[in-house]
């Protein structure tokens, strides 16, 4: 493999931004871009310096391109995904990884009879802060995880639902999920990254504030195999937007997130009494709490090669065989999830994750 890693770019809504980080990063370069729409192709062509391809399969056939990056709607990822394997080249792609798990693992198992990189850009593993917030619930920080809470409350209007290349793909099944697939994924991903396997889900999805056959809201519940357990709300009908935040509960201190920053993090100085003998208070309910400490997410580790996005990843594992930070295992386990989320909602019962 060369120095440099040569990428070509299908689809250029996101993919549009990420073919910037490519031109912008030493040892990446551009070589070409893959678009249906002939003005937006032309127009990355010009002002990105690379080769706009309208065809797919000509964008596979050349021997230039190491890595293919697939930006296009959720439901054609690993279709995408699996062609560019099977034609040689190392493939990162956009969230979720798919919106069916048989599709993730035509992928994976693509990937692995090449002996390829597969790789999800989950931008929220390229973040310090998620990583020392993994670091601290691993060590122990606040206890034993009880419970958690996500609150994903957006507002998107039924234009954006209405637009896009082909048009309206947000909107249809088969080519999107909805606000529990296509925006919470990310905070979806950060909950099974920090507390471990799903065991089970119960929820209910609808579709309340747009014309579209995805749902716009949904409510479940997760537990997790450690035991911790956590509710979820996502929406795209909140107005105003209210943005996103996750709780999580141990039994000595809380770490709570909003929209990328730490707000709470905070544990009991000392711990002594959360063992002791309830009996020795007459109303153990009122009883004082321990003296608490903030605590530092700068006393927590986070990898010293943490790549800064999916590019810089990529070139980490192409040219030295670097793990990447999310593959397509780690990419399928929220397909999973999602995919048991929905099913529990049409047959009211909770679903196993296996």
């Amino acid at each position: 493999m060369a120095a440099t890693v040569r990428f070509g770019i299908v689809g250029l809504g996101m993919g549009r931004g990420r073919a910037q980080i490519v031109k912008d990063t030493p040892g990446a370069e551009l070589v070409a871009v893959c678009d249906i729409w002939e003005e937006r192709g032309r127009q990355a062509q010009q002002e990105l310096g690379c080769e706009w391809i309208r065809d797919y399969d000509e964008m596979l056939k050349r021997d230039d391109i190491d890595v293919i990056g697939v930006w296009t709607p959720s439901g054609m990822h690993c279709d995408f995904a699996v062609r560019a394997l099977q034609a040689g080249k190392h493939v990162c792609m956009t969230k979720p990884m798919d919106i069916h798990v048989a599709a993730c693992d035509a992928a994976i198992e693509a990937a692995e009879k090449a002996g390829l990189v597969l790789a999800v850009d989950f931008e929220s593993r390229y973040s310090p802060i998620n990583h020392q917030i993994r670091s601290a619930l691993q060590s122990g920080a606040i206890g034993k995880v009880i419970a958690a809470v996500l609150l994903m409350r957006w507002f998107r209007g039924q234009n954006y639902y209405d637009s896009g290349m082909p048009q309206g793909w947000r909107s249809r099944l088969e080519t999107e999920g909805g606000s529990l697939a296509n925006q919470a994924v990310h905070y979806l991903d950060l909950l099974q990254w920090w507390l471990g396997p799903v065991e089970w889900v119960f929820g209910r999805k609808g579709t309340y504030g747009h014309n579209i056959e995805t749902e716009d809201a949904c409510v479940c519940m997760l537990k997790f195999a450690s035991g911790a357990m956590a509710t979820l709300l996502t929406t795209t009908c909140s107005f105003p937007d209210l943005g996103t935040e996750i709780a999580i509960t141990g039994t000595t201190g809380t770490v709570a997130w909003k929209d990328g920053k730490i707000t709470v993090f905070e544990a009991a100085k000392s711990t002594a009494e959360f063992g002791a003998d309830q009996a020795q208070y007459v109303r153990p309910e009122f009883a004082e709490a321990p003296d608490s400490v903030q605590l530092d997410p700068g006393d927590f580790a986070v990898p010293a090669d943490l790549p800064g996005n999916i590019i810089e990843d990529m070139l980490g594992a192409v040219t030295q065989g670097k793990p990447v930070q999310c593959d397509g295992y780690e990419g399928r386990k929220t397909v999973q999830i999602i995919e048991a989320v929905y099913k529990s909602s049409d047959t009211g019962q909770p679903v196993a994750i296996s």
